[in-house]
C-alpha cells in the first residue's frame, strides 16, 4: 500500500479568462436533478420518478484577503450599468501548480461579496468570501 500523501489545493478562478487569483476554499460545486413523481394507474407496486430539470448550487469561495481582492471589487464594479452573465473556470492546483481538476461554469454572476470583519480586539486572519451563481457546467473539461 502506497503511502498517503497529504495534498494542499487551492482554487484558482478566471472570469472571462481575467484571472480573480486563488482562493483556500471552494464549497458548492454541484447539481441537482429535480424528479417529478407520476403513480401509473392500476399498478400500485410502482411509482415512476421522472427527471424534469437541473438546478444548480451557488459556489462559495473563500480567502484570506490578499492584493487580488481588489480584482472582485473591480469586477463587481464595473457591473453598477448592468449585470452580464460570464463564463468562469475554476481550477483545483497543487501548491506547486499543478492542475488536478477543472470546472467551467456558463451565464455566472456574482450573487454577494463578504469582505473581512475588521476588529482591532481580535487577531484573526482578515478574509473574503465570494459568491456565484451560474447556469451549469461546460463538457469540455
Amino acid at each position: 500500500m502506497p503511502d498517503a500523501e497529504a495534498v494542499a489545493v487551492c482554487y484558482v478562478v478566471k472570469i472571462d479568462d481575467e484571472s480573480l487569483g486563488a482562493f483556500s476554499g471552494c464549497d458548492g460545486l454541484g447539481c441537482e436533478f429535480v424528479m417529478e413523481q407520476r403513480e401509473e394507474g392500476g399498478n400500485n407496486g410502482f411509482v415512476w420518478q421522472l427527471p424534469t430539470r437541473i438546478k444548480y448550487s451557488n459556489i462559495k469561495l473563500s480567502r484570506p484577503v490578499t492584493a487580488d481582492s481588489a480584482k472582485i471589487t473591480r469586477w463587481i464594479a464595473g457591473m453598477a450599468g448592468g449585470v452580464q452573465r460570464k463564463t468562469a473556470t475554476i481550477e483545483a492546483r497543487t501548491l506547486e501548480g499543478t492542475v488536478i481538476a477543472r470546472w467551467s461554469m456558463v451565464g455566472v454572476v456574482p450573487v454577494r461579496w463578504t469582505g473581512p470583519q475588521l476588529n482591532a480586539d481580535s487577531p484573526k486572519v482578515a478574509t473574503e468570501t465570494l459568491e456565484l451563481a451560474h447556469h451549469g457546467f461546460l463538457g469540455r473539461d
